[in-house]
């Protein structure tokens, strides 16, 4: 059973997802529809409610190729919180596709979200594909927001763009991870993608910029098997951490930087004790 939707079942489109210069030379138009267009706009909205006896997944809103089921609560750790899969009934991002997520967690509510699987972006010969997240953490309140990992395919061009408002008394944990692409396709399929750029910003709910980041990775223009970039290594994890610093004080004292076998992993803080970021 799905969970009820955002009140308003007829709403129009979002707006286009802010663009960024990488971007520029993948404007052309997709032959089988235009971008951004019915099918190609996926929509996922979603708040979360403390209850008092546990955190619900109050109201979602989806337009396809986006989804989610009913809230499950199997963390025994945290028996109150609702864990989400995000499904897209379309198998993996196609060229053309503008992708929306907002996740609004109220005060006091926990939710652990993630994917159902894998996110594949699609081989691509026009165009690029694009998501947009908004996370809205209001005071007191707990998410994990852990996808499955990124596989980008050959000519692939992917843009995700992060916005983040955390109350200083809230915790975000979210993590990204990307592979090399499909390593045992067609002989191999490593590092062969266009583009992958993400963005991530954040702020607190008085719009003080906490932090940006920004990674872009082209391998046909800036090989990226050098020392220092990705080296003899296929999978790249990103892990930020927003939460107060006594929390993050207490996190970073039991962090051992370095290499245990083929995992290389480090942490460092995050400016205007915003909380930690971890590289894997």
């Amino acid at each position: 059973m799905s969970a009820p939707p955002v009140p308003g079942a007829s709403r129009e489109l979002p707006s286009p997802i802010p663009t960024i210069p990488e971007l520029d030379q993948y404007q052309d138009q997709p032959k089988q529809a235009p971008a951004g267009k019915v099918g190609k706009t996926g929509v996922l909205e979603m708040r979360f409610v403390d209850r008092g006896d546990k955190t619900i997944l109050r109201d979602m809103y989806r337009k396809t190729p986006l989804l989610v089921q009913q809230a499950l609560y199997w963390d025994e750790a945290l028996p109150t919180m609702p864990c989400v899969y995000m499904i897209s009934t379309s198998g993996s991002v196609l060229q053309g596709d503008r992708l929306f997520l907002t996740i609004e967690m109220e005060p006091g509510s926990l939710a652990h979200v993630t994917t159902q699987s894998a996110t594949k972006v699609h081989r691509m010969d026009a165009n690029h594909a694009s998501q947009l997240q908004k996370v809205v953490l209001a005071e007191n309140s707990y998410l994990e927001l852990m996808p499955g990992v990124t596989i980008p395919h050959r000519n692939a061009r992917y843009y995700a763009r992060t916005d983040i408002t955390v109350d200083p008394t809230a915790t975000l944990l979210f993590s990204e991870i990307v592979m090399s692409g499909r390593k045992y396709h067609d002989g191999g399929e490593m590092f062969v993608y266009d583009l992958y750029s993400t963005m991530i910003k954040a702020e607190r709910p008085d719009g003080k910029n906490l932090f940006t980041e920004k990674l872009v990775i082209e391998p046909a223009r800036f090989p990226v098997r050098y020392g220092g970039i990705m080296g003899d290594h296929d999978v790249f994890g990103n892990v930020i951490l927003l939460t107060p610093k006594e929390h993050a004080d207490a996190i970073l004292e039991e962090v051992v930087p370095g290499r245990d076998g083929k995992v290389v992993s480090g942490a460092s803080r995050l400016p205007n004790d915003a909380g930690l970021i971890f590289k894997v």
